[in-house]
């Protein structure tokens, strides 16, 4: 991002998250910013997407457009898993994958493990509408600790779903692309069970897409990304890998649970998730392939 001055706060300008020699912004004005103990945190009013958050100068979320995000992210994993009473959350600071999951009546507890409490005091106080009632919700508990220990220290098979909803593999989210982390999410995961993560746009992060896929399918066996639209993230094209122990339940919604759903949804339906999970391009599919 570029650096803005004081005057920033006041008058709108381009605010660019840099990647490899392209830059993706947005037109808007700074509203807050931090250094927390773990990365920079910025909020933006932007013309096009309403308030936007920043984390060490890259797009995390938006209110007009998180749903883009947070509903792919998120029904895969919870119309496929056998059970989901019992949910981990790892990230997700903004809330909207948690206001996600309580679309579901059978949930009964989740675990959001966010490693920077600013992340979520920030949210709560600028994107409000992102996690909606979920921060009131009783059966959602916080824990502000690292993922990477919570995972670690977590009895076998406790989980129904787990959602790792972290940015980009550098800094505090680096070690969340990791072998050891994603066996232990392998350990505690129920073996009826489904994996979800975001694996990066498979255009601006290609290698770091095609190597997380890759690994995550040798350690749980069975995985598949689907693809959709995100349009504040770099290059657009985004990608999210669901994974489960015993078969690809991720593709075959529980038709029961279907119909209980809570809500109207702006992206995701069973007819999106069918197509997303072919929208791979000829040449991904064959890098994929190859050991």
């Amino acid at each position: 991002m570029k650096k803005l001055g004081f005057l920033s706060k006041f008058f709108k300008t381009w605010i660019d998250e840099y990647n490899n020699g392209s830059r993706y912004g947005l037109k808007g004005k700074i509203l807050f910013e931090k250094q927390s103990n773990f990365q920079k945190i910025t909020i933006v009013q932007t013309e096009k997407y309403g308030k936007a958050l920043l984390l060490d100068d890259a797009w995390m979320t938006a209110e007009y457009e998180e749903k883009n995000y947070h509903e792919c992210l998120v029904h895969p994993a919870l119309t496929g898993s056998k059970s989901i009473e019992k949910i981990l959350i790892i990230g997700g600071g903004d809330g909207g994958a948690a206001r996600e999951c309580f679309r579901y009546e059978e949930v009964k507890n989740i675990d959001l493990v966010e490693i920077d409490k600013v992340v979520i005091d920030v949210s709560k106080n600028f994107l409000p509408s992102i996690g909606g009632n979920a921060w009131n919700d009783k059966r959602l508990k916080i824990h502000i600790t690292d993922g990477i220990t919570w995972v670690k220290n977590i009895q076998n098979n406790i989980y129904d779903v787990i959602i790792v909803d972290g940015s980009d593999p550098k800094g505090p989210a680096q070690a969340l692309f990791d072998q050891t982390f994603l066996k232990n999410c392998h350990r505690i995961l129920k073996e009826e069970g489904v994996f979800a993560m975001q694996t990066e746009s498979p255009h601006a992060f290609e290698k770091e897409h095609i190597e997380i896929v890759k690994l995550i399918r040798k350690i749980f066996g069975f995985a598949d990304p689907c693809y959709g639209h995100v349009a504040i993230y770099p290059s657009g094209f985004w990608s999210w890998t669901f994974a489960a122990k015993d078969s690809p339940r991720y593709r075959n919604p529980f038709a029961p649970r279907l119909k209980k759903i809570n809500g109207n949804f702006t992206i995701w339906s069973i007819r999106w998730q069918k197509a997303s999970f072919n929208l791979i391009p000829s040449y991904l599919e064959e890098k994929l392939k190859n050991e």
